[in-house]
Protein backbone atom coordinates (compact mmCIF):
# COMPACT_ATOMS: atom_id res chain seq x y z
CA UNK A 1 0.00 0.00 0.00
CA UNK A 2 1.43 3.35 -1.09
CA UNK A 3 1.91 5.23 1.93
CA UNK A 4 -1.39 7.39 3.30
CA UNK A 5 0.47 11.15 3.41
CA UNK A 6 -0.47 14.12 5.37
CA UNK A 7 -3.92 14.46 4.02
CA UNK A 8 -4.73 10.64 5.30
CA UNK A 9 -3.30 11.35 8.37
CA UNK A 10 -5.18 14.42 9.25
CA UNK A 11 -8.46 12.20 8.90
CA UNK A 12 -7.46 10.95 12.79
CA UNK A 13 -7.71 13.37 15.92
CA UNK A 14 -4.23 14.91 16.66
CA UNK A 15 -5.21 14.62 20.74
CA UNK A 16 -6.04 10.91 20.24
CA UNK A 17 -2.94 9.87 18.32
CA UNK A 18 -0.93 11.31 21.15
CA UNK A 19 1.44 8.72 22.13
CA UNK A 20 1.34 6.38 19.51
CA UNK A 21 4.68 5.42 17.14
CA UNK A 22 4.79 7.59 13.86
CA UNK A 23 4.11 4.38 12.01
CA UNK A 24 0.80 3.45 14.03
CA UNK A 25 -0.30 7.06 13.12
CA UNK A 26 -0.21 6.17 9.72
CA UNK A 27 -0.97 2.84 9.24
CA UNK A 28 -4.43 3.56 11.42
CA UNK A 29 -4.40 6.90 8.61
CA UNK A 30 -4.89 4.42 6.06
CA UNK A 31 -7.54 2.40 7.39
CA UNK A 32 -9.82 5.35 8.39
CA UNK A 33 -11.60 6.14 5.61
CA UNK A 34 -15.34 6.09 6.54
CA UNK A 35 -16.42 6.45 3.33
CA UNK A 36 -16.86 3.30 2.71
CA UNK A 37 -17.05 0.27 5.17
CA UNK A 38 -16.29 -2.64 2.69
CA UNK A 39 -12.61 -0.95 2.09
CA UNK A 40 -9.30 -2.02 2.76
CA UNK A 41 -8.78 -3.78 6.30
CA UNK A 42 -6.44 -6.37 8.10
CA UNK A 43 -7.62 -8.86 10.69
CA UNK A 44 -6.52 -11.57 12.00
CA UNK A 45 -9.52 -13.98 11.64
CA UNK A 46 -9.80 -16.98 9.86
CA UNK A 47 -11.61 -17.23 6.45
CA UNK A 48 -14.38 -18.69 8.79
CA UNK A 49 -14.27 -15.92 11.09
CA UNK A 50 -14.56 -13.40 8.73
CA UNK A 51 -17.51 -14.75 6.84
CA UNK A 52 -19.49 -15.00 10.33
CA UNK A 53 -18.49 -12.09 11.24
CA UNK A 54 -19.69 -10.68 7.93
CA UNK A 55 -22.95 -12.67 8.27
CA UNK A 56 -23.45 -10.61 11.69
CA UNK A 57 -23.68 -7.42 9.95
CA UNK A 58 -20.13 -6.51 10.87
CA UNK A 59 -17.17 -5.73 8.46
CA UNK A 60 -13.56 -5.76 9.83
CA UNK A 61 -11.81 -2.62 10.13
CA UNK A 62 -8.39 -2.95 11.04
CA UNK A 63 -6.08 -5.69 13.55
CA UNK A 64 -5.64 -3.25 16.71
CA UNK A 65 -2.82 -3.48 18.78
CA UNK A 66 -1.72 -2.38 22.54
CA UNK A 67 1.42 -2.82 24.35
CA UNK A 68 2.74 -2.30 27.89
CA UNK A 69 6.44 -2.98 29.15
CA UNK A 70 6.39 -3.14 33.01
CA UNK A 71 8.79 -4.15 35.37
CA UNK A 72 7.49 -6.10 37.97
CA UNK A 73 9.06 -5.25 41.81
CA UNK A 74 10.39 -7.92 44.40
CA UNK A 75 8.01 -8.38 47.32
CA UNK A 76 7.98 -9.56 50.75
CA UNK A 77 6.57 -13.48 50.93
CA UNK A 78 6.83 -15.23 53.91
CA UNK A 79 7.73 -19.17 53.93
CA UNK A 80 4.97 -20.28 55.96
CA UNK A 81 2.16 -18.04 55.15
CA UNK A 82 -0.36 -18.36 52.64
CA UNK A 83 -1.65 -14.71 51.34
CA UNK A 84 -1.96 -12.35 48.44
CA UNK A 85 0.55 -10.81 47.10
CA UNK A 86 -1.34 -7.42 46.59
CA UNK A 87 1.25 -5.44 44.63
CA UNK A 88 1.60 -8.05 42.15
CA UNK A 89 -1.65 -8.69 41.91
CA UNK A 90 -1.42 -4.58 40.77
CA UNK A 91 1.34 -4.73 38.50
CA UNK A 92 -0.66 -7.50 36.17
CA UNK A 93 -3.42 -5.94 36.44
CA UNK A 94 -2.82 -2.40 35.70
CA UNK A 95 0.01 -3.70 33.08
CA UNK A 96 -2.93 -5.54 31.41
CA UNK A 97 -5.07 -2.72 31.52
CA UNK A 98 -2.48 -0.34 30.08
CA UNK A 99 -1.87 -2.65 26.82
CA UNK A 100 -6.27 -3.03 26.59
CA UNK A 101 -6.44 0.70 26.44
CA UNK A 102 -4.06 1.18 23.41
CA UNK A 103 -5.90 -1.28 21.84
CA UNK A 104 -8.98 -0.04 22.69
CA UNK A 105 -7.42 3.59 21.83
CA UNK A 106 -6.77 2.24 18.14
CA UNK A 107 -10.65 1.23 17.29
CA UNK A 108 -11.56 4.02 18.67
CA UNK A 109 -9.67 6.13 16.05
CA UNK A 110 -10.88 3.67 13.31
CA UNK A 111 -14.07 4.56 14.16
CA UNK A 112 -15.14 0.69 15.38
CA UNK A 113 -17.99 -0.34 17.10
CA UNK A 114 -15.56 -2.94 19.00
CA UNK A 115 -12.71 -4.85 18.87
CA UNK A 116 -13.46 -9.08 18.52
CA UNK A 117 -11.09 -12.27 19.21
CA UNK A 118 -9.17 -10.70 21.31
CA UNK A 119 -5.87 -12.36 22.68
CA UNK A 120 -3.93 -10.85 25.99
CA UNK A 121 -0.38 -12.22 26.15
CA UNK A 122 2.34 -11.99 28.40
CA UNK A 123 6.14 -11.93 27.06
CA UNK A 124 9.64 -12.40 28.99
CA UNK A 125 12.55 -10.92 27.57
CA UNK A 126 16.24 -11.86 28.33
CA UNK A 127 16.77 -8.31 28.64
CA UNK A 128 15.03 -7.52 31.66
CA UNK A 129 14.15 -10.91 33.76
CA UNK A 130 11.77 -9.18 35.91
CA UNK A 131 10.02 -7.11 33.07
CA UNK A 132 7.66 -8.47 30.94
CA UNK A 133 5.71 -6.94 28.26
CA UNK A 134 1.51 -7.30 27.93
CA UNK A 135 0.41 -7.56 24.35
CA UNK A 136 -3.53 -7.06 23.52
CA UNK A 137 -4.49 -7.58 19.74
CA UNK A 138 -7.51 -8.16 17.92
CA UNK A 139 -9.87 -7.13 15.17
CA UNK A 140 -12.00 -4.16 14.96
CA UNK A 141 -15.11 -4.12 13.49
CA UNK A 142 -17.82 -2.04 12.51
CA UNK A 143 -21.67 -2.60 12.74
CA UNK A 144 -23.18 -2.34 9.27
CA UNK A 145 -26.52 -2.04 10.34
CA UNK A 146 -27.93 -0.92 14.55
CA UNK A 147 -27.94 -3.28 16.78
CA UNK A 148 -31.87 -5.62 15.97
CA UNK A 149 -34.80 -4.27 17.83
CA UNK A 150 -32.91 -0.99 18.56
CA UNK A 151 -33.37 2.33 17.52
CA UNK A 152 -30.69 4.42 15.77
CA UNK A 153 -26.83 4.18 14.38
CA UNK A 154 -24.65 1.21 14.62
CA UNK A 155 -22.96 3.17 17.72
CA UNK A 156 -25.57 1.39 19.40
CA UNK A 157 -23.55 -1.55 19.92
CA UNK A 158 -21.31 0.22 21.73
CA UNK A 159 -21.04 0.40 25.56
CA UNK A 160 -23.27 2.35 27.90
CA UNK A 161 -20.33 4.82 28.28
CA UNK A 162 -20.43 5.13 24.22
CA UNK A 163 -16.98 3.10 23.53
CA UNK A 164 -15.94 0.09 21.30
CA UNK A 165 -16.97 -3.25 22.76
CA UNK A 166 -14.54 -5.88 23.45
CA UNK A 167 -14.30 -9.70 23.39
CA UNK A 168 -12.16 -12.41 23.30
CA UNK A 169 -14.98 -14.58 21.34
CA UNK A 170 -14.45 -16.46 18.06
CA UNK A 171 -16.16 -15.51 15.18
CA UNK A 172 -17.79 -18.41 15.24
CA UNK A 173 -18.85 -17.72 18.95
CA UNK A 174 -19.73 -14.12 18.18
CA UNK A 175 -22.07 -14.80 15.01
CA UNK A 176 -23.98 -16.81 17.36
CA UNK A 177 -24.04 -14.94 20.27
CA UNK A 178 -25.44 -12.09 17.67
CA UNK A 179 -27.89 -14.36 16.22
CA UNK A 180 -29.27 -15.56 20.02
CA UNK A 181 -29.91 -11.68 20.60
CA UNK A 182 -27.27 -10.90 22.91
CA UNK A 183 -24.46 -8.67 22.66
CA UNK A 184 -20.71 -8.14 23.94
CA UNK A 185 -19.87 -5.70 26.12
CA UNK A 186 -16.36 -6.09 27.48
CA UNK A 187 -13.63 -8.20 27.97
CA UNK A 188 -13.48 -8.31 31.65
CA UNK A 189 -11.09 -9.78 33.96
CA UNK A 190 -9.87 -10.63 37.61
CA UNK A 191 -6.12 -11.43 39.01
CA UNK A 192 -4.80 -12.72 42.14
CA UNK A 193 -1.29 -13.19 42.81
CA UNK A 194 -1.18 -15.64 45.35
CA UNK A 195 1.88 -16.91 47.65
CA UNK A 196 1.18 -20.37 49.00
CA UNK A 197 2.67 -21.16 52.03
CA UNK A 198 4.85 -24.17 52.57
CA UNK A 199 4.27 -26.63 54.76
CA UNK A 200 5.90 -27.64 57.72
CA UNK A 201 7.93 -30.58 57.67
CA UNK A 202 6.33 -32.29 60.49
CA UNK A 203 2.93 -32.10 58.40
CA UNK A 204 4.36 -33.18 55.33
CA UNK A 205 5.89 -36.30 57.50
CA UNK A 206 2.73 -36.74 58.82
CA UNK A 207 1.38 -37.65 54.91
CA UNK A 208 3.91 -38.79 53.12
CA UNK A 209 2.81 -42.48 53.53
CA UNK A 210 -0.73 -41.95 53.15
CA UNK A 211 -3.74 -40.51 50.99
CA UNK A 212 -4.88 -37.13 52.41
CA UNK A 213 -6.27 -34.16 51.46
CA UNK A 214 -3.97 -31.18 52.02
CA UNK A 215 -6.15 -28.46 53.60
CA UNK A 216 -3.10 -26.48 54.02
CA UNK A 217 -3.00 -26.14 50.10
CA UNK A 218 -6.59 -26.80 49.36
CA UNK A 219 -7.31 -23.64 51.06
CA UNK A 220 -5.04 -21.32 49.63
CA UNK A 221 -5.45 -22.61 46.25
CA UNK A 222 -9.46 -21.89 46.60
CA UNK A 223 -9.13 -18.65 48.38
CA UNK A 224 -6.86 -17.30 45.06
CA UNK A 225 -9.47 -18.58 42.68
CA UNK A 226 -12.24 -16.90 44.28
CA UNK A 227 -10.76 -13.42 45.08
CA UNK A 228 -10.01 -13.50 40.65
CA UNK A 229 -13.66 -14.39 40.17
CA UNK A 230 -15.31 -12.32 42.57
CA UNK A 231 -13.30 -9.21 40.97
CA UNK A 232 -13.98 -10.70 37.05
CA UNK A 233 -17.65 -10.16 38.42
CA UNK A 234 -17.40 -7.00 39.53
CA UNK A 235 -16.21 -5.85 36.30
CA UNK A 236 -18.77 -7.01 34.47
CA UNK A 237 -21.14 -5.58 36.70
CA UNK A 238 -19.93 -2.22 36.52
CA UNK A 239 -20.74 -2.77 32.80
CA UNK A 240 -24.00 -3.54 33.51
CA UNK A 241 -24.14 -6.94 31.81
CA UNK A 242 -26.22 -9.64 32.09
CA UNK A 243 -23.79 -12.25 32.29
CA UNK A 244 -20.26 -13.40 31.45
CA UNK A 245 -19.81 -16.41 28.74
CA UNK A 246 -16.47 -18.28 27.90
CA UNK A 247 -15.19 -18.03 31.11
CA UNK A 248 -11.30 -18.90 31.15
CA UNK A 249 -9.41 -19.60 34.58
CA UNK A 250 -5.55 -19.22 33.48
CA UNK A 251 -2.88 -20.02 36.15
CA UNK A 252 0.62 -19.40 35.61
CA UNK A 253 3.79 -19.21 38.04
CA UNK A 254 5.61 -16.94 35.50
CA UNK A 255 9.65 -16.13 37.24
CA UNK A 256 8.00 -16.41 40.63
CA UNK A 257 8.82 -19.81 40.83
CA UNK A 258 6.66 -22.72 42.23
CA UNK A 259 4.86 -21.21 45.08
CA UNK A 260 3.99 -17.96 43.88
CA UNK A 261 1.01 -18.33 41.13
CA UNK A 262 -1.04 -15.79 39.07
CA UNK A 263 -5.02 -16.73 39.23
CA UNK A 264 -6.37 -15.00 36.25
CA UNK A 265 -10.19 -15.22 35.62
CA UNK A 266 -11.11 -13.55 32.10
CA UNK A 267 -14.17 -13.56 29.84
CA UNK A 268 -16.61 -11.98 27.79
CA UNK A 269 -19.39 -9.63 29.65
CA UNK A 270 -23.11 -9.64 27.43
CA UNK A 271 -26.34 -8.04 27.75
CA UNK A 272 -29.30 -8.94 25.94
CA UNK A 273 -30.10 -7.13 22.77
CA UNK A 274 -33.89 -7.05 23.16
CA UNK A 275 -36.30 -8.43 25.51
CA UNK A 276 -38.96 -10.15 23.24
CA UNK A 277 -35.64 -11.85 21.28
CA UNK A 278 -36.90 -15.67 20.46
CA UNK A 279 -33.55 -18.34 20.13
CA UNK A 280 -33.72 -20.37 17.32
CA UNK A 281 -33.54 -24.09 18.20
CA UNK A 282 -30.63 -26.10 17.55
CA UNK A 283 -30.13 -28.41 15.08
CA UNK A 284 -28.01 -31.56 14.28
CA UNK A 285 -25.24 -31.06 11.96
CA UNK A 286 -23.30 -33.81 10.10
CA UNK A 287 -20.06 -33.22 10.40
CA UNK A 288 -17.87 -34.30 7.25
CA UNK A 289 -14.71 -34.66 8.64
CA UNK A 290 -12.92 -37.97 8.90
Amino acid sequence: MTDAGPDAEAKLAPDATAGLPPDARRRLAELSDDSAKGGFFTSDLSVNEFLLVKEAGFHPRGLVFGSSIYHIGLTRKGLMTSRELGSLTQAMYTARELAMSRMEAEAELLGADGVVGVRLDVNFYDWGKHSAEFIAIGTAVSADRAAPGTEGSPASWRTDAGKPFTSDLSGQDFWTLVRAGYAPLGLVMGTCVYHVGYRSPGAALATSMRNAELPHFTQALYEARELAMARMQDEASALGAQGIVGVQLVEKSHFWGSHVIEFLAIGTAVRPIRSDHVIDAPVMILSLDQ
